[in-house]
């Protein structure tokens, strides 16, 4: 998604009202909103094969899998976004309608005009999050997963899953050890088409 500003300054409370009438989703931070403007069709496909890997892999352990409408408080006075994919397994969620406050897990699927908010911003509002485990960055135009782990130090590791990272002919698998879930990365980029200039990338599907 591609946020853009609109000044009109609010208190967190205004905007959780004013967004529920809006046509469109917008994103708070510091009193200003942000709309959400529509991704290329490989990063909606790419949100929506882990989504749905997710579902398939939690269901009936008490975790619910949420897409691009759903929106994350880092607190009750915000910041508020809308991640590609989260997971919460927290009782605190379960019931909740319009803002999920207690994440494990967060997914943005990157896009050019997003991806240095995406890795600065952006991340260190979601490091706020005291639930959250675990922060994942999945490129669209190539092979190349990026998960952010905090440690028993407090501190987040970065494992990177990509072409360069495997040397042996078996297929790369990425974990997402917060919940328990590994897949092959084909899973991830299944019917996703690479501009030409990556076609050294493509699947084996």
């Amino acid at each position: 998604m591609i946020a853009q500003a609109k000044f009109q300054f609010m208190t967190p409370q205004e905007y959780l009202e004013w967004e529920e009438k809006q046509p469109i989703k917008y994103e708070y931070m510091n009193g200003e909103v942000f709309a959400m403007t529509g991704g290329i069709l490989p990063h909606n496909s790419i949100a929506l094969n882990l989504a749905s890997g997710l579902k398939n892999h939690l269901r009936g352990k008490g975790c619910k899998v949420f897409m691009a409408d759903a929106k994350v408080g880092v607190s009750e006075n915000g910041p508020f976004h809308y991640p590609d994919v989260m997971v919460s397994c927290d009782s605190r969620d379960r019931t909740a309608r319009k803002v999920i406050y207690h994440p494990c897990l967060i997914v943005e699927v990157l896009s050019p005009g997003t991806e240095a908010f995406d890795r600065g911003k952006k991340f260190k509002h979601y490091r706020q999050i005291e639930t959250l485990k675990e922060y994942v960055l999945i490129e669209a135009d190539r092979l190349n997963v990026e998960c952010y782990r905090i440690n028993e130090k407090g501190k987040w590791e970065l494992t990177a899953y990509s072409l360069e990272s495997t040397t042996n002919d078996t297929e790369l698998e990425v974990e997402l050890t917060s919940v328990d879930f590994r897949c092959p990365i084909s899973l991830l980029y299944e019917d996703v088409v690479f501009p030409e200039d990556n076609s050294e990338e493509t699947l084996d599907n």
